[in-house]
């Protein structure tokens, strides 16, 4: 059984956990390790661990539900700011490295191409969760609302996984695994508020 004491003695590894890929792909970005395609290559990247931390904020939600992994609730706003941290880093790369701020070009793509639309989407959700995730927040909000608001990670979460779903042309079994996940989770969680 994990304990609340425990929990929060272990957060800081686990921010330091989470920060850490961020920067590794930064210094091999930079230094030219990522291959012959490296801006793809690290917005995959960066795009991949986002949807890997909605994953898991879901199941902290989950497992949460259980007597013994109660504590575990104790990450679940970090992890969700993690989330947002790097789909704006994977935006980012997207907008500066990707179309150096060619907004025309950058709105045409998200109007045209429905994958990209579906990530951009998924974007604008995770902005105002957020934005509302401090204590201060919470209180204006009161409870109810922010509950409300934070319901976006179930949206957020399929907009996501469809979003790497057709991105990949190819072998499509990794993302169809998030997908999988995702629905799963979900199901879990509508059992559990009907």
């Amino acid at each position: 059984m994990l304990s609340t004491k425990r929990a929060k003695q272990l957060k800081p590894i686990l921010f330091v956990l989470l920060l850490i890929p961020s920067f590794y792909w930064g210094y091999m970005f930079v230094q030219g390790y990522l291959g012959i395609n490296p801006i793809e290559k690290l917005m995959d990247k960066l795009g991949e661990m986002a949807l890997r931390l909605i994953i898991l904020t879901l199941l902290v939600s989950s497992f949460a539900d259980i007597k013994y992994f109660r504590a575990l609730i104790i990450f679940r706003r970090m992890i969700g700011l993690f989330v947002f941290y790097y789909v704006c880093l994977h935006f980012l790369s997207y907008i500066i490295l990707d179309h150096f701020f060619n907004i025309q070009f950058i709105i045409k793509d998200i109007t045209k191409r429905p994958f990209i639309t579906f990530g951009f989407i998924s974007f604008v959700f995770l902005v105002p969760m957020a934005v509302t995730s401090k204590n201060s927040i919470i209180k204006k909000l009161g409870f109810k609302l922010w509950k409300k608001i934070h319901y976006l990670v179930y949206p957020v979460a399929i907009l996501a996984s469809m979003h790497f779903y057709m991105l990949v042309r190819a072998n499509k079994t990794e993302p169809l695994i998030y997908v999988v996940i995702i629905l799963t989770l979900l199901c879990y969680r509508l059992y559990k508020k009907i």
